[in-house]
């Protein structure tokens, strides 16, 4: 779908271990800042049970999960603004994202250097944002000065521009973020092309120590940045990063044994990749066959000409119609012959919106 989520932070938090983990690459993951310099990319599987259990109603030859994008980037610190550290290369490489996730840590270890030297989730976190809000205030002052002289010629667009311009100036000031200027549909169409930093979903990641693996919330640390993210309208979600990594390494009936030791039914991995999922505002549609069941990720909103057009451009270009059975329907019935026969198939045209879970068969002529 060519989107993805940045993994950011101070160094030295976990965010090149949690890529390593998520992606099992072997990016360097060292005891320094800066050990990430040029941004690593990787592609992730979404575990979605309805995937498998559609799968197991025909064994199909090839089984495919939907996919998640992360990129790696390097570590920020203060100053990254006016060019400290990796400075306009850090912030560049968030830019060309389209959703940040930011780890924050919230685990003491003498043993790991912390640039601030102790640990101070909101601090931490603080760092970050104002980096990113200083960025952001510097590009709008600019384009505000342009904007302005339009505006004053009567120019109709130019004055929607200038007052979406006021109202994001107004948040930055206030060390808030551009998502919580209050822009009407037209004013957040005309900045879209401003691509700012603060206007992208975020979702905090909270690094906890191993001892609260089984639930992050139990941390002093968690519940402090939980406060915060709350206070910012961001998400938040907690795991052990050192923990997941070890997890990453095992088979899968190890890491299910490992799991229920611990008393998890799910890895804080698969949470977190979901919440980058929804974060990212996709969704998914199957197909279903004897060759292949699929899982495949589409922006939510998409038509059905545009789902298909996900498959295959030709999809797109000839579509005639779409036959849609929810997944649902398909689970409790077993088979696409006893939902056709329970009149549970729909023939939607053009303007479907296609809906998350649909299992699609789509028509085309090219």
């Amino acid at each position: 779908m060519g989107l993805s989520a940045g993994i950011v932070g101070l160094p030295n938090v976990g965010k090149s271990t949690l890529f390593n983990t998520i992606t099992n690459s072997q990016v360097e993951a060292a005891n320094y800042p800066f050990a990430t310099i040029n941004p690593n990319v990787g592609v992730v599987y979404v575990n979605d049970e309805r995937l498998y259990k559609l799968a197991s109603l025909i064994n199909p030859d090839k089984t495919t999960p939907a996919t998640c994008t992360f990129v790696d980037i390097a570590g920020l610190v203060a100053g990254a603004s006016k060019g400290e550290g990796l400075g306009n290369k850090f912030l560049t490489n968030i830019r060309e994202t389209n959703a940040i996730c930011h780890v924050v840590r919230c685990f003491d270890n003498q043993q790991i250097t912390h640039v601030m030297s102790g640990v101070d989730p909101v601090r931490d976190a603080k760092i970050v944002n104002i980096e990113l809000i200083l960025s952001d205030y510097e590009l709008i002052g600019k384009r505000f000065s342009r904007v302005v002289t339009k505006a004053k010629s009567g120019d109709k667009v130019a004055l929607v521009e200038e007052s979406a311009c006021r109202k994001i100036m107004e948040q930055l000031k206030a060390e808030k973020f551009a998502s919580n200027a209050n822009l009407t549909d037209e004013e957040k169409q005309l900045i879209t092309s401003y691509n700012l930093l603060t206007i992208k979903p975020m979702l905090y990641i909270a690094n906890v120590d191993e001892k609260y693996v089984a639930d992050p919330k139990q941390s002093p640390h968690y519940q402090a940045l939980f406060t915060f993210a709350k206070e910012n309208n961001c998400q938040i979600i907690g795991l052990s990063i050192a923990i997941e990594y070890e997890i990453s390494k095992l088979t899968n009936d190890d890491k299910q044994m490992f799991l229920e030791d611990l008393n998890i039914k799910q890895s804080g991995l698969d949470n977190l990749i979901k919440a980058t999922y929804k974060l990212l505002n996709l969704k998914t549609f199957f197909t279903f066959g004897k060759s292949e069941v699929k899982a495949w990720t589409y922006v939510n909103g998409m038509t059905a000409p545009q789902c298909a057009g996900v498959i295959h451009s030709d999809f797109e270009k000839g579509f005639i119609k779409a036959e849609i059975m929810s997944c649902e329907d398909l689970l409790e019935l077993k088979t696409e012959l006893a939902v056709r026969e329970a009149g549970k198939v729909r023939i939607e045209g053009k303007n479907y919106l296609i809906n998350d879970g649909d299992v699609c068969h789509f028509r085309f002529n090219v």
